[in-house]
């Protein structure tokens, strides 16, 4: 199999801002984690609507929700780059705009939404049968000719879902109620291409020519267009926006009765735009809001305060993991260039603190993988078989394994091997993001009882960006493409390991930001999108694995939610939970098939 890799693919589908509750990462090469995408005020055009008056809701009929927008709404234009709630790219799926399939957190699983099936016809193509009941909130049949349109907006203009064209050669209607999707046979990455039917969201053609038509094809003049009544085929229209709050209103014409039994619960959906997160606890403390995505720190505390307030556990962690921040070793730096150097310092963090001080509890006790501690990416890895390799917190055995190396302390206490002093070592992460702040302010403070120096270092986002990416870092933290889709955990190994077509040092690198090298770990890596056996995936998912573990490039502190869905059900009762049967996942009630939540919540 050949594979290329291309400066940046898959870059361009999360470059725009984080906000985690001060944790913001970089996510090359990445999947579909969703983004509170901060929404910077533009100059006003011509194509700008007038303020509305403002339209009050029944509060038995709105589900409030907060976390999603985080300034006034600009545009509602797909195309623009940073639309707002709720199409902004990647995070509310499916409720105006929708997807071929919906990706469930809890499986990785893609389940029917505009597509009822798909099927690799031959080792290059991907046959997806439509839903025929599908239509757009116009009342037009959604067709094969839609699908077409959509992907080959990324082939002509330069948007959010280009990136896929890296490993596509062709999309081909097949009638009316099929499509086929091509592999470019350069590059037949069939992951990525599984990727992208859960995530591009479509958009109707005869409404989206139009646009092109008037604006001549010009996506400068296209991206100004405000299009503030979206026509999608989702359960939701656009009902009312201003500077305070978004509110979409329930298509009771929605083709999806059918496929969900249904309609969903809500009539109207209120996205609040608080200023702050303090502002948008307090809103949903008091149950001003329903279902919240920022990070709420000691979440217990509000039902212990009587609130009726919970999270999809019930206990710690509280939240499925959804991704691992990391720190990255400059590998060739002297001393830090040595592997034994590198598990004694992973043994020496203090996982458990990290998890209390930085995340709030929400981690997970560290289990080292490139997997998640998750149903969708653990049973990818035969667990007893790496077990042996993994750590823990051990400071004794640290030292041990120090010394057994020969590195010994000097008289600061501080050990040198070969000629090289351990420390001091510059580990950073932008200012600022103050779970990641205090996470490294722990990692200094653990090397210190193994005789190694490490100081914390927290530059501007800018500087940080520039220094993991052209190498200039002794250890720099980082999240690995996190995230829940098809291409996991494929896409976390290829970000963390994946040598080919990295720049190097001193110039700039989207991925394997230390520049580690293993041609075993290279070839599995190509190899892993072609192959459908699953006996012989988890074989090379557990070598790769094996690996990674005796080569330590990468050290995960932490486990994060890929969102923050907590809810209060003093109006709207009824959200999934972890046992409850349903298998409905907490994204959040409105991405992917966290949709699903809709339709059997109640007041």
């Amino acid at each position: 199999m050949r594979f290329k890799r291309a400066a940046t693919p898959l870059v361009a589908l999360f470059m725009s801002v984080t906000l985690f509750a001060g944790c913001q990462s970089v996510q090359p090469p990445s999947v579909s984690e969703p983004q509170g995408t901060v929404d910077t005020p533009t100059t006003t055009t011509q194509n700008e609507p007038a303020p509305q008056t403002n339209k009050e809701t029944p509060r038995n009929e709105t589900l409030y929700i907060n976390g999603l927008q985080w300034g006034p709404p600009t545009n509602f234009n797909l195309l623009s780059g940073n639309p707002a709630f709720p199409v902004n790219y990647g995070n509310s799926r499916e409720l105006v705009y929708e997807t071929l399939f919906m990706v469930n957190q809890l499986d990785g699983g893609l389940e029917p939404l505009l597509g009822n099936s798909y099927e690799w016809t031959d080792e290059t193509t991907l046959r997806i049968e439509l839903n025929a009941d599908a239509k757009w909130s116009d009342g037009t049949a959604f067709t094969a000719d839609d699908v077409v349109y959509t992907y080959e907006l990324g082939k002509k203009y330069d948007i959010n879902w280009s990136s896929f064209w890296t490993y596509i050669s062709e999309v081909k209607a097949d009638g009316a109620q099929a499509v086929e999707i091509k592999l470019n046979p350069d590059n037949p990455n069939k992951l990525t291409v599984l990727d992208s039917i859960e995530l591009i969201p479509m958009l109707p053609k005869h409404i989206w020519e139009e646009i092109e038509k008037k604006n001549n094809n010009d996506l400068t003049a296209i991206r100004k267009e405000v299009n503030d009544n979206p026509v999608g085929t989702g359960a939701y229209k656009l009902h009312f926006y201003n500077d305070q709050k978004i509110t979409i209103v329930r298509d009771d014409n929605y083709w999806g009765q059918k496929l969900f039994g249904k309609l969903p619960a809500p009539k109207y959906i209120t996205h609040v735009i608080y200023k702050d997160n303090a502002a948008g606890d307090l809103a949903f403390k008091s149950g001003q809001v329903d279902v919240s995505q920022q990070f709420i720190p000691q979440v217990w505390k509000m039902w212990e305060g009587g609130a009726a307030v919970k999270t999809y556990l019930k206990d710690a962690p509280y939240y499925l993991p959804g991704s691992m921040p990391s720190i990255f070793f400059n590998l060739s730096k002297a001393g830090l260039d040595n592997a034994d150097v590198r598990r004694a310092i992973a043994m020496s963090i203090n996982y458990e603190k990290i998890s209390e001080l930085a995340m709030s509890g929400y981690s997970a006790p560290m289990q080292p993988s490139l997997t998640l501690n998750s149903d969708a990416e653990s049973k990818y890895i035969d667990q007893d078989a790496i077990k042996s390799l993994q750590w823990t917190m051990d400071i004794e055995g640290a030292n041990a394994l120090l010394d057994k190396i020969g590195a010994t302390k000097g008289k600061d206490g501080i050990r040198v091997l070969n000629g090289t002093r351990l420390g001091p070592f510059e580990v950073e992460c932008p200012y600022g993001w103050s779970d990641w702040n205090a996470a490294l302010e722990i990692v200094a403070q653990s090397a210190k009882a193994i005789g190694i120096e490490i100081r914390t270092k927290f530059p501007e986002s800018p500087v940080w960006t520039n220094d993991l990416q052209t190498g200039k870092f002794d250890i720099i933290m980082n999240t690995p493409a996190g995230g829940v889709s098809p291409s996991q955990p494929w896409n976390r190994a290829m970000t963390i390991m994946y040598s080919k077509g990295v720049a190097p040092m001193g110039e700039m690198a989207f991925w394997n930001w230390g520049r580690y090298q293993n041609d075993r770990a290279d070839a599995i890596i190509e190899e892993i999108p072609s192959v459908s056996d699953e006996a012989k995936l988890k074989s090379l998912y557990t070598e790769l694995n094996t690996i990674w573990l005796k080569d330590i490039p990468s050290i995960p502190l932490m486990y994060r939610p890929w969102v923050f869905d907590t809810v209060n059900e003093s109006v709207w009762k009824g959200f999934p939970t972890e046992g409850d049967g349903t298998n409905i996942p907490p994204q959040i009630s409105m991405d992917g098939a966290g949709i699903k939540a809709l339709y059997q919540i109640h007041n």
